[in-house]
């Protein structure tokens, strides 16, 4: 079994964006991939997105990035899940994305594809940079994870559980220590992230992690003292192996890897 994850996509409905979101079509480069992944041959199960769908979006937004997502989901044939990250807001995402009345519930769940089961959590501090798991969230995934499903668990969320190169402390999940005692010895195989805007594979209590680049742009250290973010869109393919584990394969569109802004390190919780 295969499945896409995408990260960071930054959407807001067309012709609001201002700043640096004005220069790349953040849209586009999410059918982008998907038409990449299409024509690759890719048949994925499901495609996953984990956090920062919007860019400080209202319903309208949200109401448009569900059209492009719908869009999406037709184009590959498959799904699409999302997870909400530092830069969505509760409330318009619920209303325009979902449909429903806004309120500030966070958004998680669980789905199952054959014997493969997905869990989206939401690691949002309303309001802030940093991101954490709460009470509520933690015990409804305990009881999730006393039964095993038969391919194992994938959780996705949007703060990062590895520890990242070049990012400080502020950029993981706070709970992780919490987090990760209550996945360790479970069926949980991947636990698949975004926010900070790099590739990262690694392990996180002996489970196979992944912080993510994601379609809006990449960020890099310029020199010592400054963050850069550059023009990159990409995607990993992940595939389930029965008994094994998984494999992440990381893709990266063409683009011209141009510089969009560049700042000082210490203003990097402010940029993203």
């Amino acid at each position: 079994m295969k499945f896409i994850h995408l990260t960071d996509t930054h959407m807001n409905a067309a012709g609001k964006q201002d700043g640096l979101f004005a220069k790349v079509h953040m849209a586009d480069n999410v059918r982008k991939v998907i038409n990449h992944a299409k024509e690759s041959g890719i048949e994925p199960a499901f495609v996953l997105i984990t956090g920062d769908l919007s860019h400080e979006g209202d319903a309208a937004d949200y109401a448009y990035i569900r059209t492009v997502l719908d869009e999406c989901s037709e184009r590959i044939g498959a799904p699409v899940h999302v997870v909400l990250g530092n830069h969505d807001h509760r409330g318009p995402f619920r209303e325009g994305y979902l449909m429903e009345a806004p309120s500030e519930e966070p958004y998680y769940y669980s789905v199952m594809y054959g014997g493969l089961r997905l869990i989206g959590l939401n690691t949002q501090i309303p309001g802030d940079h940093a991101g954490e798991l709460d009470e509520r969230q933690l015990s409804w995934l305990s009881e999730q994870l006393k039964e095993a499903a038969p391919q194992g668990t994938i959780i996705g969320l949007h703060h990062p559980v590895l520890s990242i190169e070049g990012m400080d402390g502020s950029h993981l999940l706070k709970n992780r220590a919490v987090f990760g005692d209550l996945i360790a010895g479970t069926d949980v195989i991947g636990v698949l992230a975004g926010h900070v805007h790099s590739n990262n594979v690694g392990t996180f209590r002996g489970i196979c992690a992944v912080a993510a680049s994601g379609t809006a742009f990449a960020g890099e250290r310029a020199d010592p003292d400054t963050y850069a973010m550059v023009n990159a869109i990409g995607y990993n393919v992940v595939s389930v192996n029965a008994g094994e584990g998984i494999t992440v394969r990381t893709v990266e569109l063409p683009t011209g890897r141009e510089e969009l802004v560049r700042f000082p390190i210490a203003l990097l919780a402010a940029q993203h």
